[in-house]
This record gives structure tokens, sequence and C-alpha cells, in this order.
């Protein structure tokens, strides 16, 4: 009998140690804003992931040591490794969902697709800081997805305008090839070049390439034999590199070779070395930079403190680390732009997407939270991406440098396909998309 006494006592213990140690996690994370991680640090994209990763939680860690918080109020972030697979990054996002994040930065359009049905319904604001889909900008249907700072289809029409003005003000007669990994990501601007071909006259020339991209040959034999005046790469990861090393294979001129920002890092260029020198690629945002005060503020506070993510300090700054902390610095400023209108506490997912959708970061707000001359970017209900403009910047065979000015993307020439194909997604969906002009 006394040992039932003692098992029933026992079981009472720790059945309420379990209530105090929930109630305690309840509490902390109530006090705090949580936003999931969703990196890839394993697997083939894993050189690509990682620096981007590192900047992303470098700039939480940052608001939380230098400014106590978001206006006070502290974040939560905990990683999960979807290794750039869709199923595994729809994993992480029901995983988290329990802890009430406020937003989720996929880092992958494969993800994006799987995960723009359901964030509507758990309310929850979807980031895809220059990827995802290119008709998402249109916020009276994707009232959650915020493709913020550019589309591919931004892109796409960019580095269009970019070679026109290198070729003499047309592309008549031209051809261009877009050399691009066969899934979601790498088909994205093919509805805009096709577009683009039309109006501007020029012959696209359409290159699949299998993931992860380490096979190429055939590719790069049919730019041989075609010789395109222009290739566009819309690689990722291994890819990119594999694509540099074949065009040398090949002779084909590395000047004449524009990336997308996904495909204009260091981990692109590095493995070519110096055959690689001339290769030209788009920014999203910013280059290399790295003494801009922002970096100054991790550098002091974060690795000299011990407490940086990267493995070395001289990642800082890395052309996808500064795209991490520009990612995380956009989710951080929604949830502000939210907290001026709900006040200063804990936000709900509904309320970030107010607030992503109210972003008004001019070039004064940009220079306050040190990241220099970064595009200024203002969203609204019709405009869910803020910012349609970039650089074009070109490896030197040891770093890269800024060879054009900024350069936009005519949104008379894109809105109509944007438009369109958000119609047509709201028809399939039995979506009724919003009035954005009773939108405040």
């Amino acid at each position: 009998m006394k040992a039932s006494i003692h098992s029933r006592l026992a079981a009472l213990a720790v059945a309420t140690a379990g209530t105090v140690f929930a109630a305690a996690d309840a509490l902390a994370q109530s006090d705090e804003i949580f936003i999931p991680v969703l990196p890839y640090r394993t697997g083939a994209y894993a050189p690509n992931g990682i620096p981007w990763a590192d900047g992303f939680v470098d700039y939480l860690k940052l608001v939380n040591e230098r400014d106590k918080g978001i206006n006070g109020v502290r974040i939560a972030f905990e990683e999960c490794e979807s290794a750039y697979a869709t199923d595994r990054g729809v994993e992480c996002y029901e995983r988290l969902k329990s802890k009430k994040p406020v937003a989720y930065n996929p880092l992958s359009t494969g993800i994006t697709y799987a995960l723009t049905e359901k964030v509507p319904g758990d309310k929850i604001t979807l980031f895809t800081t220059g990827y995802g889909r290119g008709d998402s900008v249109d916020g009276s249907v994707f009232a959650w997805n915020f493709p913020l700072v550019g589309t591919y289809w931004d892109a796409a029409h960019i580095l269009v305008k970019h070679v026109k003005s290198k070729s003499g003000g047309s592309l008549k007669g031209k051809k261009i090839a877009l050399v691009y990994i066969d899934i979601p990501y790498g088909k994205e601007p093919i509805p805009m070049l096709e577009d683009e071909a039309k109006r501007e006259g020029f012959e696209l020339i359409k290159l699949p390439v299998t993931a992860p991209g380490v096979e190429q040959k055939a590719t790069w034999l049919q730019v041989r034999q075609q010789r395109p005046d222009y290739v566009f790469l819309w690689g990722w990861g291994v890819m990119n590199s594999t694509a540099i090393k074949e065009a040398i294979a090949v002779s084909y001129p590395r000047l004449q070779m524009y990336g997308v920002w996904w495909s204009a890092a260091e981990p692109d260029v590095i493995p070519a070395d110096m055959a690689a020198k001339g290769y030209n690629g788009l920014t999203l945002g910013l280059s290399s930079e790295r003494d801009l005060p922002v970096h100054k503020d991790i550098m002091k506070l974060l690795y000299d403190a011990g407490k940086g993510t990267a493995k070395s300090k001289n990642d800082v700054g890395s052309v996808l680390y500064n795209r991490g902390m520009i990612s995380a610095m956009l989710t951080v400023e929604s949830i502000r732009a939210a907290q001026a209108k709900y006040g200063k506490k804990v936000m709900t997912g509904e309320q970030v997407r107010w607030g992503a959708e109210h972003l008004n970061l001019d070039a004064a707000r940009m220079r306050a939270l040190g990241f220099g001359d970064l595009a200024p970017i203002k969203t609204s209900c019709a405009d869910h991406g803020g910012v349609h403009r970039g650089r074009i910047h070109t490896w030197d065979g040891k770093q890269w440098s800024y060879t054009s000015e900024w350069i936009d993307a005519d949104q008379k020439v894109i809105r109509p396909l944007i438009e369109a194909s958000a119609k047509a997604y709201a028809a399939e969906k039995k979506i009724t998309p919003r009035d954005c002009s009773k939108e405040s």
C-alpha cells in the first residue's frame, strides 16, 4: 500500500512539474515574438544556404543584443533544417506552428508554393524576399505572401533591359539562352522572358538542367552549337559553379553571362577561380558590402563577444550573408510597423501581415538601420514587392564590384502579367480578391 501511495505521489509530482514547466514555456512564448528559421545547412545547397542563414540569425541576435528586442519585445527563434526539400520544409512549418510564429522565410520557391495555400488559414505571414511566385506581388489575391525587394519577373525584365542597352538599344535578331534548374524556382522567369522575347524580337532558348545541376555537359554543348548572344543563369548551389566551369570548357565568354541574384555570390565563382573573371550577376539590394554600420554593430556586439553565428567573422558581409540579413531586417521592420498600429507588445501573424503591407522604409530609415543606400521599400495592398530594381555586379577574379546604376523593372510591362496570373490563380482556388481601394 505504501509503495502504491509513493508511486501516486511521485506521479503527481512529475505531472505538477510538467505543468509548471509547460506554463513557464508558454509564459516565455507569450513574452517573445517567435520567428522560425528554415535554413539548409546540409545537402547539395548548403554552401549557399549557410551564409544566408548566418546573416538572418545574426540580425535577429543583433536586435536582441543592441535594442533589447523590437520596441523592448525580445525575439525567439528556432532553426529547422529543410535541406531545400519541399516536404521537409512543410514538415518544419507544421512542427513549429504550435509555437505561434508570426512569419516564415522559407528560402525556397518550392516550399513557398506549398505554404501559399496553408498560411491564409493559419494566419502566418510568408516572406519570400527575392524569390517565390512572381504573381504574388498582387496582394489583392495573395494577401499573405510578400515577395519583398524583387521577384523573378522583375529580375528577368531587368536583365533584358540591361543587355538591350549593351546591344545598342535593340535585341532584334539576338539569341538569349536561359540555363535554368528544372524546379519551380528555375521555371519562374519563363513567362516573363517569353513575353519579353515577343516584344523585343529576340529568340529565347530554354535549356533546363536536372537538379542539383552537377551534370551540364550536354547543356553547354548546345550553348556552343547555338552560340547565343547572352546566357542568363537561373541556378542554385553547385549548379552555378558547374555552369561557369562548363562555360569555360566550351569557350563561352563570361562577359556575356548574367546570373539572377541567386546565381551571383561567392560560392558560385570561387570554385572556378580566376577563370570566372568577368561573370555578371544581379544584386538583391546589396552586393558584398562589409563595412556598413550594421556590419560594425554585428562585429562589436556579436563576434567580438563570441556570439556570432558564422564559423568565421570573415563571412560577415558576403553576398548571401547580406541577403539573409536583409530578409531578417524586413521581417523585423514589418513587426515594428505592426506595433506602431497595435501597440508595443507581442504581435500576432495577422498583425504582422498588416505591418508587412504597410512598410515604408525610405532612404533615411535605411541609413538609420545601418544599411547604407539600400533601395527604399514601400508596400501596399496592390504591391507586396515594395521595390522593383536591381544593379549588376561583376566578379573581377577576387571580389564583386557594381558595374551598373540602379535599373528599374518597368511595372507597366510586368503588371499585366502579374494581374492575369493572379486572376487565374484566384479563379482556380475560388478566392475573392480584396478591393485594394478599400484597404488602409
